[in-house]
């Protein structure tokens, strides 16, 4: 392939990825009234109905790891690129990010994002809250607050952002989700490419009853899990 022919193929392999119009999200004013209304009252109405789960996992926690802390607070990148703390039960050893950097080689998944099926890091009551999505619960304390929505995509890490292109970009142009097309979809089963297709598609046709069918899926996943580890 001569340069003018790699010219031709980027140039068309670039036509064919999905832009999405930000005016036209800018201008989705009701919607987004009726979406943080919904935020409001599902993380609320969450935080009090899964109090008995919430005060059994933080038990389990401490059981495993005297002393440790149970909330995991990580920097994730949020709406526009603005940076905010999101909790999650821990799930892994207390040292587990300073054990990433020798594990990157054995990322599982193509792209911004690492995955590893049999991640040492994992305690044993970690598996389970994992694959059930119980970890991310305290997730709802970041949806009353405002950082984060009942749906969106998957807050990304500052590191995974760094990597991303032009075109991934575009899934910062929406507040990120506790669940959402990706997350009713495989999960971990998709790589990264099509995460960013499916978060692409949800914000193209954002809409209160795309919403509400994506709450009830997660609601059913959460009973069978669908490729979480």
């Amino acid at each position: 392939m001569d340069v003018n022919e790699a010219k031709k193929y980027y140039a068309d392999q670039y036509d064919k990825l999905v832009w999405i119009d930000q005016e036209k999200i800018r201008q989705q004013k009701g919607y987004d009234f009726f979406k943080r209304a919904i935020d409001i009252v599902g993380s609320f109405s969450g935080l009090i109905i899964t109090l008995p789960i919430t005060l059994w996992v933080t038990y389990k926690i401490r059981q495993e790891e005297p002393g440790c802390p149970v909330i995991f607070k990580q920097t994730r990148v949020g709406r526009n690129g603005k940076l905010f703390t999101m909790y999650k039960f821990r799930s892994m050893c207390i040292d587990a990010e300073n054990k990433l950097d020798e594990l990157l080689t054995k990322n599982e998944v193509d792209g911004a994002m690492f995955k590893m099926k049999n991640d040492p890091r994992v305690t044993k009551i970690g598996k389970f809250i994992r694959k059930t999505s119980l970890d991310e619960l305290p997730q709802l304390l970041n949806v009353l607050k405002g950082n984060m929505s009942l749906v969106g995509p998957r807050p990304p890490l500052e590191r995974e952002v760094r990597e991303y292109t032009p075109h991934d970009k575009q899934r910062l142009m929406v507040k990120p989700g506790c669940s959402g097309l990706w997350q009713i979809s495989g999960r971990n089963d998709v790589g990264f490419d099509e995460m960013v297709d499916f978060d692409i598609e949800y914000i193209k046709n954002r809409s209160i009853n795309n919403d509400l069918k994506i709450i009830w899926k997660t609601a059913k996943i959460m009973i069978k899990p669908n490729g979480a580890y």
